[in-house]
């Protein structure tokens, strides 16, 4: 759902763009960096639900084919980089937040580290997915 609003924001945040810019003759500052903002939360909202899934970062395929104790020992390792992959981005996401609160974003009088809180959000929520289908594998 956060997903979803987001692409609506995004949509109506470039629609109005346009219509400032054609109609209006007067191009807002503000709506790129809106749009990036959305955009990241969209994406990483949108890769969170597909780790809560089992669709992102999957490889059925060649899992597939592999024999049942074998499959089963590379799925784990899999969330488990996954996992990894998700507290580096999240961790790195929230210190470039951090870093660059105190810059003001050009177009916009917004903080230029918001534009990194999606990230760290986003990833915390796709480690916690993984860390709870990791666990799930485990007790099977």
């Amino acid at each position: 759902m956060v997903a979803l609003t987001g692409l609506v924001i995004i949509t109506l945040v470039q629609a109005w763009q346009v219509f400032a810019r054609y109609i209006l003759n007067n191009s807002p500052g503000w709506t790129e960096p809106v749009s990036v903002f959305f955009m990241g939360m969209t994406v990483m909202m949108a890769a969170a639900v597909g780790v809560r899934e089992g669709t992102h970062f999957s490889f059925s395929n060649i899992l597939d084919a592999m024999p049942a104790g074998i499959q089963a020992l590379v799925r784990r390792l899999l969330l488990a980089l996954t996992l990894g992959v998700a507290l580096l981005l999240a961790y790195w996401g929230m210190t470039l937040a951090l870093d660059n609160w105190d810059v003001s974003m050009a177009g916009a009088p917004i903080p230029a580290g918001i534009r990194y809180v999606p990230f760290a959000i986003g990833a915390s929520i796709m480690a916690l997915f993984a860390a709870e289908r990791l666990v799930a594998r485990q007790k099977n």
